[in-house]
């Protein structure tokens, strides 16, 4: 099992996320939850990212929205990073 952070910035653009997109809610929650107990399940398609990304994660809410994350694997910790569309995430 892991730790969930949430940054400030994450819970700020999360609930402006949900605001805009209620219908994902329950989608949002199962995908933090599926976090808590194995970031690696291959249904949330996590996948690290690169370029000026590097050493950031990201998982699929959607196939058109993103959470991205950091693992940190000796802790057992989950930083959630930012939500939203992958242009949005990717900017």
């Amino acid at each position: 099992m892991y730790t969930i952070v949430a940054t400030q910035v994450f819970l700020h653009r999360s609930r402006k996320f949900l605001k805009k997109h209620p219908e994902l809610r329950q989608r949002y929650a199962q995908v933090i939850d599926d976090l808590r107990d194995n970031p690696f399940a291959p249904h949330l398609n996590y996948h690290h990212l690169g370029g000026k990304y590097e050493g950031i994660q990201a998982v699929s809410l959607t196939y058109e929205y993103r959470i991205t994350l950091t693992v940190l694997l000796t802790e057992k910790e989950i930083i959630l990073l930012d939500v939203g569309s992958h242009d949005e995430i990717y900017r």
